[in-house]
């Protein structure tokens, strides 16, 4: 399939709004973007006229008005294109195309050393020529500026080999813009999961590794250095004996660690060490008293770093995520923790799961989509 990077019409101001509010909308009829937009009746219809002629906008049938008249309904045109959404995960890729109202239109899964041909198949199940508007992906790392200065991409070696190797899978000349993984699970808890109808909380991952997403009135915060919510980085351990090391908090309660902590432990019985965080979490669940008892002191931790995360921040709602994070049985542990240790915060699971990453991704790729077009406005009405 060919895929043509698209480039912007340049629209007037009242066709740029419109179109806005129609890739908002999904579909509506001419009054409707008028109440929307806040634009009068005339205006609307021009603006809607000058979409229909590059393609932007499109009739999809007519709706019964108030007044037993039918009403014309518009949709996006073909020439609005499609967003590409990519998440790299640290074992699987997810990947979704999306038309700029957010349908889904492709869907594709695969390990993260094969990035590039899951990025090949979602592009592949997109209409034949849509044009693409941007990519988002999704890595477990902060972006920084290349040397060259020609574009973003992972600062430090724990996401830029597989970026590299998935980028050249794109159509040549695509924008692509980086976000950490846990800032777009954190949009898709806001706007689809646990966190609808808040606008201040923190989304706390805990699986290999650890980070958290910090909403603030809505939004996302990145910081100065894109690197707002690097838990990795906090110092650890504070002891008069050990010098803290760079990122060994997420060494100390990373999935790995809580693994060598359960080797350690385990009863001389005959019964295999459980060889993933998964199966130990199951044997709880069965009432195992070694694996119990693990899942108990981590959930401890965790409500130790929740509880460091709510005396910064004093976020209100807390968001656990991630591999072992989303597990139920850690909620008790994590809320006595935090209620001793900090102030009152609520503690809930994450209710968009493994998908929350390629989902809020996925948010921000049409976001940034609808702008390649409505950027194009210049032209006075």
């Amino acid at each position: 399939m060919e895929h043509v990077v698209a480039r912007a019409a340049r629209l007037t101001e009242s066709a740029s709004a419109v179109f806005a509010v129609l890739a908002r909308a999904g579909s509506a009829t001419r009054p409707q973007l008028a109440t929307l937009a806040g634009l009068s009746k005339p205006t609307v219809s021009s603006a809607v006229v000058e979409l229909e002629n590059v393609g932007l906008a499109a009739h999809s049938g007519t709706a019964s008005g108030g007044t037993g008249r039918n009403a014309a309904v518009y949709r996006l045109g073909p020439a609005a294109g499609a967003v590409l959404a990519v998440d790299l995960g640290p074992a699987l890729t997810r990947v979704r195309g999306c038309a700029l109202d957010g349908t889904l239109l492709a869907e594709a899964t695969g390990s993260r050393e094969d990035a590039a041909d899951a990025v090949r198949e979602a592009l592949g199940e997109l209409p034949d020529g849509t044009p693409l508007r941007t990519v988002v992906v999704a890595v477990g790392d902060v972006a920084a500026r290349d040397r060259a200065g020609a574009g973003m991409r992972p600062a430090t070696a724990k996401a830029g080999p597989v970026f590299d190797a998935m980028t050249v899978a794109l159509p040549p000349g695509v924008p692509v813009h980086l976000e950490n993984n846990v800032n777009c699970a954190a949009l898709a808890e806001l706007h689809e999961g646990a966190a609808r109808g808040r606008t201040t909380f923190g989304y706390l991952r805990i699986g290999v590794g650890i980070g958290l997403g910090i909403v603030v009135g809505g939004q996302v915060l990145r910081g100065a250095n894109g690197a707002a919510g690097e838990l990795a980085r906090l110092p650890y351990p504070w002891d008069d004996a050990v010098e803290p090391r760079r990122e060994a908090l997420e060494e100390y309660v990373g999935a790995r660690s809580l693994l060598r902590r359960a080797a350690a432990a385990w009863p001389d019985t005959g019964e295999p060490c459980p060889g993933s965080a998964e199966r130990l979490f199951a044997l709880a669940r069965q009432g195992h008293d070694t694996a119990s008892a693990l899942v108990g002191r981590h959930a401890a931790d965790v409500g130790r770093l929740a509880a460091a995360v709510a005396a910064v921040l004093d976020p209100g709602l807390i968001v656990l995520g991630g591999s072992t994070g989303t597990d139920p049985q850690l909620l008790p542990g994590v809320r006595a923790e935090l209620g001793r240790l900090s102030w009152p915060t609520e503690v809930v699971s994450s209710t968009v799961g493994d998908l929350g990453t390629v989902v809020g991704a996925a948010r921000l790729a049409v976001a940034r989509g609808v702008q390649t077009v409505t950027d194009g406005a210049g032209a006075k009405d």
